[in-house]
């Protein structure tokens, strides 16, 4: 059934929030994320390929431990929104968010009416009916975040509009690809990458959007910190786990 959503709480609140992207498709692996402490994980299916079922069971193992689950969709797809939502996430997060358009689809597509068109069942996330439908939709509208991952050099033009789309949570900048976009490829600390996430942060501040940062060198996450913003993805499962590996093997053939 679905729960109020702590994230978007803490966010609310000015707390700091810390979420790790979940690319094994393992519900234990998401279990253990949220064991260890993260606040929000991101389940990915624009990279990865994670079956309907062990996707629900991935979002099942969040709720055991505690930690709200977010799912990467490949797109603003209206029918893979659906899907995700009705297995139980507490919202979505869609790639290359373009513009104005397609954050209006994402809303559209994650919320019921009045505030969207979002189709209608019950199931796991009315807990088989513990929660009546209409209950349920308002619960839903309330609690369920869009999430807007700009990674373009379309997305960082038009930014403010997309901000300023009723019904974006959250915005969070994809450097890596951004770098692509803007002819330097892989190179995340590149001036004008930095400039050009510098600029989604102040147009979130600008209309009171949680901007959630990636720190990827020494004193971004203090940089941040200090400017205001309170949500940090610190990266994804397999790179945790491979540098935990490593130093643990170095360690003992030194």
């Amino acid at each position: 059934m679905l729960q109020p959503n702590q994230l978007k709480a803490a966010l609310a609140a000015g707390r700091d929030v810390f979420g790790l992207i979940n690319s094994l498709p393992l519900p234990l692996m998401t279990e253990m994320i949220g064991y260890a402490g993260f606040d929000f994980v991101i389940l990915d299916l624009e990279h990865v390929g994670v079956n309907p079922q062990t996707l629900e069971n991935m979002i099942r193992a969040a709720e055991c431990a505690g930690i709200t689950a977010l799912v990467r969709v490949p797109w603003a797809a209206p029918d893979i929104i659906l899907r995700v939502l009705d297995a139980g996430a507490h919202g979505i997060v869609v790639p290359h968010v373009h513009g104005r358009v397609e954050a209006e689809l994402a809303v559209e597509s994650a919320r019921y009416h009045p505030l969207g068109t979002r189709g209608i069942t019950g199931g796991r996330t009315t807990g088989f009916g513990t929660l009546t439908l209409p209950d349920y939709l308002e619960r839903a509208n309330r609690e369920l975040m869009v999430v807007a991952m700009i990674e373009d050099r379309e997305g960082v033009d038009a930014i403010d509009e997309i901000v300023a789309v009723p019904g974006i949570d959250m915005v969070l900048e994809g450097a890596i690809d951004l770098s692509q976009s803007l002819g330097v490829p892989a190179d995340a600390q590149h001036p004008s990458v930095q400039a050009a996430i510098r600029r989604i942060a102040q147009a979130c501040q600008a209309r009171g959007v949680p901007f959630c940062a990636i720190p990827r060198a020494a004193g971004q996450f203090e940089h941040w910190r200090e400017r205001g913003v309170h949500a940090f993805l610190l990266g994804d499962d397999r790179a945790t786990a491979f540098r935990a590996m490593k130093q643990l093997v170095t360690g003992y053939r030194t």
